[in-house]
């Protein structure tokens, strides 16, 4: 059996609070097999990044494994333990001989250094036992099994038990596209086509594979801009079904604005864009407002609700038409486009039922990118 290592480590403070974390996953199917956030004690950050290496180690010889591949945002940890750099401090020494004492056990062995983005799940385990550290916790490991909920804890969950709607809702998977170049580079973009990055190509996969293990989605709509139409392909895929493509999910047109910067719009156009922050009704140059925009969703809102109700529809769109389906939810006022942070690739889950009731369940849900 082949196994994934995702192994991070830090310290507040060199030495200080220390913890690391580990994730260890089946390497043909993600599986995620064990999860260890390890309290170090008072250490540096490289000593905890080892203890993190080595809880991962050991939880693959425990699981059965003969080949592992070891990711880790550690330059330091991946050169040495690959023999390319020499080891001097005599703690790492310590813990690098019994790190390779463990990966002896295995047919093969290897290290890649990622990017921290890449290693996020990790680094959420390092820094949850750092917090508990600082709250008293001892050294060793945390107990990171989900508590599962009271039974009727489960059905004071559902909305229609005090909104009063009478029918199922019909409810929306909203899921923001995934990282293009413009994106990284913090530019509009509106009409623009970019496609996805690597980064963002990742991100859908992750994406897609955290609403696999929801299921239950009935249909797939997308905006027609490459950026949201190759993350639905990339969770319809997984899902089995098709993507259907929906003119009214396309991104706000911003104009003359379009491939700028925040930055580079205001210095263009300072009064207007000072103004246009503030104003929905405004128009950028060449564009359209945010008024129009979100009259344009909430008819495509009224049509799907009317169309499938009762069905749950993986939305794949962008920023703005994303924020517009929340406000209907929340049944806010314009000033909520400016209030509601959305990453890349999240997940926000918007309800709608009979009359006018409706209820925001989800917002900006990014866990499966730190998984």
């Amino acid at each position: 059996m082949k196994v994934c290592i995702e192994a991070d480590g830090g310290s507040r403070g060199n030495p200080g609070i220390a913890g690391c974390g580990t994730v260890v996953y089946a390497a043909d199917r993600r599986e995620i097999l064990r999860e260890i956030s390890y309290v170090v004690g008072t250490a540096t950050n490289n000593v905890a990044e080892y203890q993190g290496l080595i809880n991962g180690l050991r939880a693959a010889a425990e699981l059965g494994a003969d080949e592992v591949l070891v990711y880790m945002d550690s330059k330091l940890v991946v050169e040495q333990m690959s023999g390319r750099w020499k080891i001097k401090h005599p703690d790492m020494k310590k813990l690098a001989i019994e790190a390779r004492d463990i990966a002896s056990q295995f047919s093969r062995v290897s290290y890649e250094w990622v990017p921290r983005v890449k290693n996020s799940a990790a680094d959420e385990l390092a820094n949850k036992a750092m917090d508990a550290l600082a709250k008293g916790a001892k050294p060793g490991p945390l107990d990171t099994t989900p508590k599962k909920p009271a039974p009727e804890a489960v059905d004071s969950n559902n909305p229609a038990r005090w909104n009063g709607a009478s029918t199922e809702p019909t409810r929306l998977i909203l899921l923001r596209h995934g990282q293009t170049p413009m994106s990284a580079a913090r530019q509009y973009s509106g009409r623009s086509n970019p496609e996805l990055s690597e980064l963002g190509f990742w991100q859908a996969e992750a994406a897609a594979a955290s609403l696999a293990e929801r299921g239950g989605i009935d249909l797939v709509l997308a905006s027609p801009l490459r950026r949201a139409q190759q993350t639905a392909e990339t969770v319809a895929k997984r899902l089995g079904v098709e993507v259907e493509t929906e003119e009214r999910l396309i991104e706000m047109d911003f104009g003359e604005w379009d491939g700028l910067t925040f930055d580079e719009a205001r210095a263009l156009h300072p009064e207007l864009h000072e103004k246009w922050v503030q104003n929905p009704t405004l128009t950028t140059p060449g564009g359209e407002s945010l008024q129009k925009l979100h009259r344009r969703v909430k008819k495509l809102r009224e049509s799907l609700q009317a169309e499938h109700p009762g069905k749950n529809i993986l939305v794949v769109t962008h920023l703005t038409v994303i924020k517009s389906l929340l406000r209907q939810g929340l049944d806010g006022g314009p000033q909520l486009f400016r209030r509601i942070f959305l990453d890349l690739a999240s997940i926000s889950i918007v309800e709608f039922y009979d009359a006018d009731n409706s209820s925001v369940r989800l917002v900006n849900d990014t866990s499966h990118l730190r998984r």
